[in-house]
C-alpha cells in the first residue's frame, strides 16, 4: 500500500489545486471550508468561501454576528441548516473553547453540524492527525482499488491506511489527495482510468470491472409539487414573509404562499395562503412567470403573480414575521434560490 500513497502523493503534489482553503493550516477556515462542501461542488464553493472570509475573518466576528447576515452570506449555496449549526457551534467554541477549534474527535463530535467526516477532515488537515476523512470520494476510490462493495469493509480499509502506523506520510496529505483523485479522476461516471496514477494498483481497473464498483443504489424518483407565491405590492413597497428558523430554509425571507391542494385553481391557492400566512386579502394581477426547482429530496414548479393588497392587518400568522420593503432593498435580505429565480423574471 505505500507504493500507491507514494504514486498518489506524487500526483497530489504535481498537480497542486488551486483551492482558497488549502492555503491556510487555520482550523477555522478549514472548519468553514468542509462545511461549505458538504453537498456542494466545489467550484460552487470557492466563491461563497472566499466572501465568508471575508465578512466573517475569525470566529469571534462569527459568533458576534447576526444570523440574518449569515445567511444572506450563504444565500443560493442551499442546505441552509448548514449555516444554523455553524452559527450555533461557534458560540460554544467561543464560550467553551476560548474561540480554539478543538483538536478532540470526542469534543468535535459534540458540536452542531459535525458528523464523523467533518471531525476527521478537521483533524487530519487542520492538526494533521491520523483521521480518514470518508466521503464518498474517498469510498469510491477504495471501492475501485481494492474490488469492495461492502461499506463496512471500505471503512475498515481506508481507516488502516490512514492510521499512526503510516508515520512517513501526512495524513492531511493523504486526505486531501484521496478527495482530489475521486472528484477530478476517480469519477463516478466515466472515470479517467488512462491517467489514473495509481491504476496499475487498481484491481477493478486491472480486472476491466470498474463500472462495477461501488454498488450503485438505484435512486427513488424525485416528487414535485405544484407552488404558488405572491408578489404583493401596497404603497410601492413589497411584503416579504420570514420563514421560522426551524425546518426547511429555515430564518429566511421568501413571497407569500405555498402548495396548491387538489382540485384547488392557482389563484384559489394563493388568496388562500395569503390569507393563512399574513392574514391580509389581495387582488390577484398579471402571472410573472414559472420555474421549476429542485432540492435534495423533492421539486417544486413554482408559478408566480403580482398582486395588489386588499384589506386586513398584516400578521405573521405561520411565519417569524413579514414586513413591507421597498424593491431595490430585496438585495439586503437571504431568499431562497426558488425566489431569486422569481425575482430574475421580473426584470
Amino acid at each position: 500500500m505505500k507504493d500507491t500513497i507514494k504514486l498518489l502523493l506524487l500526483w497530489y503534489n504535481e498537480n497542486d489545486y488551486d483551492l482558497p482553503w488549502r492555503k491556510t493550516s487555520n482550523p477555522y477556515k478549514i472548519w468553514i471550508s468542509e462545511i461549505m462542501l458538504q453537498q456542494t461542488q466545489v467550484n460552487t464553493v470557492k466563491g461563497y468561501y472566499n466572501q465568508w472570509i471575508k465578512k466573517f475573518p475569525t470566529i469571534q466576528k462569527l459568533g458576534g454576528s447576526h444570523i440574518d447576515d449569515i445567511l444572506k452570506i450563504w444565500e443560493g449555496l442551499g442546505y441552509y441548516q448548514r449555516a444554523h449549526n455553524i452559527h450555533a457551534a461557534s458560540k460554544i467554541i467561543i464560550k467553551k473553547y476560548k474561540g480554539g477549534i478543538p483538536n478532540s474527535y470526542i469534543d468535535l463530535i459534540k458540536l452542531r453540524g459535525i458528523g464523523d467526516y467533518t471531525a476527521s477532515a478537521i483533524l487530519s488537515i487542520a492538526y494533521n492527525k491520523p483521521y480518514p476523512a470518508i466521503d464518498g470520494n474517498l469510498k469510491r476510490v477504495i471501492s475501485r482499488l481494492y474490488m469492495l462493495s461492502n461499506r463496512k469493509n471500505i471503512i475498515n480499509i481506508a481507516k488502516s491506511k490512514i492510521s499512526p502506523s503510516m508515520k512517513s506520510f501526512y495524513p492531511s496529505d493523504i486526505n486531501q489527495a484521496l478527495m482530489d483523485l475521486g472528484r477530478e479522476i476517480c469519477t463516478s461516471k466515466k472515470p479517467s482510468c488512462t491517467i489514473c496514477p495509481i491504476r496499475q494498483k487498481c484491481l477493478s481497473y486491472k480486472n476491466n470491472k470498474v463500472d462495477l464498483f461501488p454498488t450503485r443504489i438505484k435512486l427513488k424518483k424525485i416528487k414535485f409539487y405544484n407552488i404558488v407565491a405572491g408578489m404583493i405590492w401596497k404603497n410601492n413597497k413589497l411584503l416579504i414573509n420570514k420563514r421560522k428558523k426551524d425546518g426547511l430554509l429555515g430564518g429566511l425571507w421568501e413571497l407569500p404562499g405555498g402548495k396548491i391542494k387538489e382540485n384547488e385553481t392557482q389563484k384559489e391557492c394563493l388568496k388562500r395562503e395569503i390569507l393563512e400566512e399574513t392574514n391580509i386579502r389581495v387582488t390577484i394581477n398579471r402571472k410573472i412567470g414559472e420555474i421549476k426547482h429542485q432540492y435534495s429530496h423533492f421539486g417544486i414548479n413554482f408559478t408566480a403573480y403580482i398582486c395588489e393588497y386588499k384589506s386586513g392587518k398584516e400578521k405573521a400568522l405561520t411565519g417569524e414575521e413579514i414586513k413591507w420593503i421597498k424593491y431595490k432593498d430585496v438585495k439586503n435580505y437571504a431568499f431562497p434560490k426558488a425566489t431569486l429565480k422569481i425575482f430574475e423574471l421580473k426584470k
